[in-house]
């Protein structure tokens, strides 16, 4: 009986090992998808294609932006806020973000970090800043989509203005 008991308990600490293997390796999948899905983002971004830049978005996307309103809901107001925001820059627009961090967990993640945009506004002045970033994702339809968003910059609490000229 005890030999039974030994086997079981050996097939199940064999099958556990398994299964943690199983879900390194989907979670590392599941990682490089979604850092797939940035980069189609950035290069969207940066052609200024709203359609490319929206096709990372959930339908019910929550976005928190840097601009008014205080939250965006849904991927047509979100899409409105891009538009705004392309019509702002005079020929291209870059965007870097160096260290993104993305954590997997099953069917949900989020990513985070740092992102510089660089660019010419259409008055002629110079844009080079900083701005804080942390995307929440969730797999549809066996697709990542974002379905929250956070952008911020730090806020100057003498001034009460955004510190728009930091680096990290």
């Amino acid at each position: 009986m005890k030999m039974k008991h030994f086997a079981l308990c050996l097939s199940l600490v064999l099958l556990s090992g398994c299964f943690k293997e199983r879900q390194k390796d989907r979670s590392a999948e599941s990682e490089q998808q979604i850092r797939q899905l940035f980069d189609g983002w950035a290069r969207a971004f940066e052609a200024k294609d709203l359609d490319g830049v929206m096709a990372m978005y959930a339908p019910n996307i929550t976005a928190f932006d840097i601009v008014p309103p205080l939250q965006f809901r849904g991927a047509d107001n979100y899409r409105r806020d891009y538009s705004q925001f392309f019509s702002q820059f005079a020929g291209p627009i870059h965007v870097d973000t160096p260290n993104m961090q993305i954590e997997v967990s099953g069917e949900t993640a989020f990513a985070y970090g740092l992102e510089r945009i660089t660019g010419k506004m259409t008055n002629g002045a110079p844009v080079d800043m900083w701005l804080r970033y942390t995307e929440g994702l969730k797999r549809i339809d066996g697709q990542w989509r974002v379905v929250h968003e956070h952008i911020s910059v730090p806020v100057d609490m003498a001034t009460g203005k955004a510190a728009m000229n930091l680096k990290p």
